[in-house]
């Protein structure tokens, strides 16, 4: 039987990087995939267009990984975005930067990004098996013997677990890994979704399907505790919120409503203005159409659709004319605009999630080394990994920068 140097399993983003750059340091690579193709859920990151890292920075980076940010320290000095970016780069492709200082290809395409992580795949001589599924792995003496299912079994001084998660499994992200890791004696925290669209218990978020509301303020509270506020853009959907605010807060929700049956969200439409200033607006445009229908008014405030759906709420006819709209109406008004109620109860499942939030617990991974803790030789990348990280770019550096430490440790542990 053949002996590599280092298998790396699963050709994501990170199992790739990995592979690539124990390539580069000289080492005798396989790289083995259970799908026919590489970067099958890269492909349909970012709405395809493949949003690779952001430019924020370093201290920013590990902020948006919560209290676990500080363990990716090393993996991001190690491949950085800016690193990143030029790794790209020197191969022709160019990346342009867009809102919140996301980085996308200037192609808009995820297969150019793809493209060029083959370019390098097949410089640094890695060979890959493509329809290969890991099952267990086993520890020898001197080696490992990766039992790969039907009497099929491969030999390695070194493996890396790259095998993402369970979001998107049409892309082959099933949970092996996760399998396989607690077989050789590793814990795997609770895994639940992230960057997922959350559900609510009000049956008129129907009426208002497809509405974008841009710059609302989210504010979540559980009771009279407040949980996180933000402002960005979200949409209304048939079950209930999406969009990109949604998306980057919903780890969090999803997580506490672990705990709890809801959440209460409150929808600032207005959040440029005070209540105060509101209140004024309203009235100055009240005395000036003075004759006008509520609902008409009211255009000037909200998208059409909301509209029955507030006058309901606050009990008015949309008819009725606005100098005949009493004061305490008035201030009802204010009052949804600045804070329009919803009741979140969940997320739509793990499976239809970006990314998946939890993993193999950090706490038995070296950060400097990706290596574990639990059985030498054994290191981690990308997904695998419990973490959670909002959209941006975020999740795709945390897949290069692991990858890329994970591949040149294995690979410098062989020279030692």
């Amino acid at each position: 039987m053949k002996l590599y140097d280092i298998v790396v399993v699963g050709a994501g983003p990170a199992g790739m990087m990995a592979a690539i750059r124990a390539g580069q340091l000289g080492k005798n690579v396989m790289l083995i995939e259970k799908n026919d193709t590489i970067g099958e859920k890269l492909k349909i990151t970012g709405s395809s267009r493949c949003n690779i890292t952001n430019t924020a920075s370093l201290d920013t980076f590990m902020g948006k990984f919560g209290k676990k940010g500080a363990f990716f320290r090393s993996a991001f000095a190690a491949l950085s975005n800016r690193r990143l970016m030029s790794f790209f780069e020197v191969k022709g492709l160019k990346f342009k930067i867009e809102e919140s200082g996301r980085v996308f290809p200037v192609t808009d395409k995820s297969r150019s990004v793809i493209k060029v992580l083959k370019e390098y795949l097949s410089q640094s001589r890695v060979k890959i098996n493509y329809n290969t599924r890991l099952v267990r792995i086993k520890k020898k003496k001197d080696y490992f013997s990766l039992d790969l299912g039907n009497d099929n079994y491969m030999a390695t001084k070194k493996v890396i677990l790259a095998t993402g998660g369970i979001s998107y499994p049409a892309t082959g992200s099933t949970g092996d890994g996760f399998e396989v890791a607690q077989k050789v004696g590793h814990k795997v925290t609770p895994l639940r979704p992230g960057i997922v669209p959350l559900k609510v218990v009000e049956t008129y978020v129907k009426e208002l399907q497809g509405i974008s509301i841009e710059n609302a303020r989210l504010t979540f509270k559980y009771g009279k505790r407040k949980l996180v506020s933000d402002t960005g853009n979200m949409i209304f959907t048939h079950f209930g919120i999406s969009g990109p605010l949604v998306l980057d807060l919903s780890s969090q929700i999803v997580q506490i409503l672990e705990k709890n049956e809801t959440v209460d969200l409150f929808i600032d439409l207005k959040p440029e203005m005070t209540d105060q200033e509101l209140q004024k607006k309203i009235m100055d445009e009240f005395e000036k159409r003075s004759k006008t229908e509520f609902k008409n008014l009211m255009k000037l405030f909200m998208p059409n659709r909301m509209i029955p759906i507030v006058a309901e709420l606050l009990d008015i006819d949309p008819k009725k004319k606005v100098n005949q709209i009493k004061k305490g109406e008035r201030n009802g008004v204010v009052n949804l605009l600045k804070a329009f109620p919803l009741t979140v109860t969940g997320s739509l499942s793990i499976e239809k999630a970006m990314v998946t939030c939890g993993g193999v617990s950090r706490k038995e991974i070296d950060p400097q080394t990706m290596e574990s803790k639990v059985v030498n030789g054994i290191y981690f990348a990308g997904e695998i990994i419990d973490f959670c990280a909002p959209s941006g770019g975020y999740n795709l550096q945390e897949a290069f920068s692991t990858g890329y430490l994970a591949g040149e440790m294995a690979a410098n542990s062989l020279d030692n």
